[in-house]
């Protein structure tokens, strides 16, 4: 283990996915969200391919047990990246970011519902407390469906968000389900494949002839999310997931700047303090875990005979 190397490959991660957000967002008003959802996906098949191979995983790293789990997972993540590129078109970034931070606490909902986890009150507490500060964030827009045209795409903007955000909490429920039996890699692979695929169904409603300067800016994204998703995945190799998955909330830092230097977006105090809300609970929540763990680890060892 290499905390420290885990630490800076998750922080290169959140880098280049809200880089790869931000250039989609330049490209969001002539480019439709399904479109972006293929040059992410397809772009990224050749930079997750050559890790593979560079990792020797080729052979053997993309044989999968249940091609339907990865084909919901596919659709799933698919749904869920559609909807957060079309929000990222009607809201400021900042926004976007921390209307997204959703997905954990949803996820932690979920694997009560579906997975029977035992979720304590402390969990649960922090769950509120983050839909709160998410709440916080949105209110503004909710009151906004009666408005002007402007102001009714941005009300459906956090519509499509949250409905982003909720996809993707439900897909780490099923990536729960799936890393038991089927490996890392292949979900990795087949979920971009999935995509690619997935997101041609898209063609008949509205695609369009990239300028060269957009098709630029989407290729690279879909490069730059094939590098993030691989940098996340190997920070899980030097560092528990309670060392690195605070350091998601940097993101909010980033949107933050990217939002204000590049797109003149200018946040709320109303957004920041929802958003600082969000990520208390989600720091509240990690650090829970990881003390349960702890105490689980403990309980194992007092358990293991000593010879």
């Amino acid at each position: 283990m290499n905390p420290v190397k885990g630490i800076a490959l998750k922080l290169c991660s959140v880098v280049m996915f809200i880089t790869m957000a931000s250039l989609i967002k330049a490209t969001s008003q002539h480019v439709p969200p399904g479109e972006a959802v293929f040059f992410r996906s397809f772009f990224a098949l050749p930079v997750i391919f050559v890790w593979l191979g560079l990792r020797g995983d080729l052979r053997t790293g993309l044989k999968v047990k249940s091609p339907i789990a990865h084909f919901w997972r596919g659709l799933i993540g698919t749904a869920a990246m559609g909807l957060g590129f079309a929000g990222l078109g009607l809201l400021p970034l900042p926004e976007v970011t921390a209307i997204g931070y959703a997905a954990p606490l949803l996820t932690v909902v979920f694997a009560a519902m579906f997975l029977g986890e035992e979720v304590r009150a402390f969990r649960m507490f922090a769950v509120g407390l983050g839909l709160l500060g998410v709440l916080i964030v949105i209110e503004p827009r909710l009151t906004l469906f009666q408005g002007e045209t402007m102001q009714t795409m941005q009300a459906l903007g956090v519509a499509f968000t949250l409905m982003g955000a909720t996809f993707a909490a439900l897909a780490q429920i099923h990536i729960r389900n799936m890393v038991q039996t089927e490996q890392t890699s292949a979900i990795v692979f087949y979920f971009s494949l999935t995509a690619t695929g997935l997101s041609l169904l898209t063609l008949p409603f509205g695609w369009v002839l990239p300028t060269g300067e957009e098709a630029a800016l989407l290729i690279i994204a879909g490069v730059l999310g094939g590098m993030a998703q691989i940098f996340l995945t190997s920070s899980y190799r030097f560092a528990g997931a309670s060392v690195v998955a605070p350091f998601d909330y940097a993101s909010m830092i980033f949107a933050l700047g990217i939002g204000y230097f590049i797109f003149d977006e200018v946040p709320t105090m109303q957004m920041l303090g929802g958003a600082t809300l969000v990520v208390f609970a989600g720091v509240l929540i990690i650090l829970r875990e990881h003390a349960l763990g702890l105490r689980r680890s403990k309980a194992r060892s007092g358990m293991t005979p000593q010879g």
